[in-house]
């Protein structure tokens, strides 16, 4: 079975749930920047969560079917046509044999994920078959398709088809966007002024946003504690002596624009950090647009906990729904 690429639309990879436990030597963890549009549309065409989908991004591509599939386009509102016809989102839908699958303008959101019944059958790379393509790692030949690409799929038993995944489990961020950070990684760098600043002020997504982080500008520059520049440290304030970055942190440089480091981020650097996104809300950050207002919202480790337990009940509840 096999997918031929007419058109690549933008930024389409092939991505799972990620390659952990490889961080500490430089790869990110990888995977489908929202995991939860991933795992729904993979339960919709019977898959296992973890199968391999195609990620696109703002512009959908154009799929030519060899043949019959099921699949299932979650995530951002990017409507789906098969052979023109208009179809919905968030739902088990049949393609026949030499069908295409093409899609319209983008409503709302950022990223669709496609999941194909079999999963995209792609060579596992470090146990993923997720996309790294800044390492030319994993997805179909380490990089984003390109037209006239023929995609393998794997063979497996297909779900029902005109399942669907109801609006109240369909998660998508606020306007404005919500996003609950916990701080404490070098949180005693800012002055108090500066904290109270950072999460009164609204920020919007700066255009430079893409799989290794989202750049945020429109709040106040952040001002630092006066110290003695460590040694090993660069001078500018927002400078330490290298240190991990954890999947979710957030970094200053210069106290200017807020830059969270999402699923391709690199592991490690010399900016300070302040804090970090809570897990629950990573999905969400994949679904905003360059330019979307954003507050961030402090959070404690209890709150980021329950938060984190209120997600793996929605998940819950989703796969009731489509067991």
């Amino acid at each position: 079975m096999a997918i031929k690429v007419l058109h690549h639309g933008l930024s389409t990879t092939v991505q799972d749930l990620g390659r952990p436990g490889y961080f500490h030597l430089g790869i990110p963890v990888g995977g489908a920047m929202d995991r939860y549009a991933m795992r729904a549309a993979n339960r919709l065409v019977g898959n296992d969560e973890g199968a391999a989908g195609l990620e696109a991004v703002f512009m959908g591509p154009k799929l030519e079917f060899l043949d019959d599939a099921l699949i299932a386009v979650t995530g951002a509102d990017l409507p789906v046509r098969i052979d023109g016809e208009l179809r919905p989102g968030w739902t088990a839908l049949k393609v026949r044999a030499g069908q295409t699958v093409s899609f319209d303008f983008l409503k709302s959101g950022a990223r669709i994920c496609i999941a194909v019944s079999g999963g995209i059958d792609v060579p596992e790379a470090l146990g993923s078959r997720s996309t790294y393509v800044i390492g030319a790692l994993g997805g179909y030949k380490g990089r984003a398709i390109a037209a006239g690409d023929e995609l393998p799929v794997g063979a497996g038993p297909m779900a029902s088809e005109g399942k669907s995944v109801a609006e109240e489990l369909r998660r998508q961020p606020g306007m404005p966007a919500e996003l609950r950070v916990l701080p404490g990684l070098y949180w005693d760098r800012l002055t108090e002024a500066a904290k109270s600043n950072f999460f009164a002020d609204q920020w919007k997504v700066a255009p430079e946003a893409d799989r290794m982080g989202y750049r945020f500008r429109g709040g106040r520059k952040l001002e630092f504690v006066e110290r003695k520049q460590p040694f090993g440290a660069g001078s500018d304030p927002s400078n330490i002596v290298d240190s991990c970055y954890p999947y979710g942190s957030i970094q200053v440089p210069g106290g200017t624009e807020p830059i969270i480091l999402h699923r391709d981020a690199v592991s490690g650097g010399g900016y300070f950090m302040l804090g970090t996104v809570i897990s629950a809300d990573m999905d969400l950050i994949a679904q905003l647009q360059p330019h979307t207002p954003t507050q961030f919202v402090e959070v404690t480790m209890d709150q980021a906990l329950a938060a984190r337990a209120d997600r793996q009940t929605l998940l819950s509840r989703l796969r009731a729904a489509l067991s």
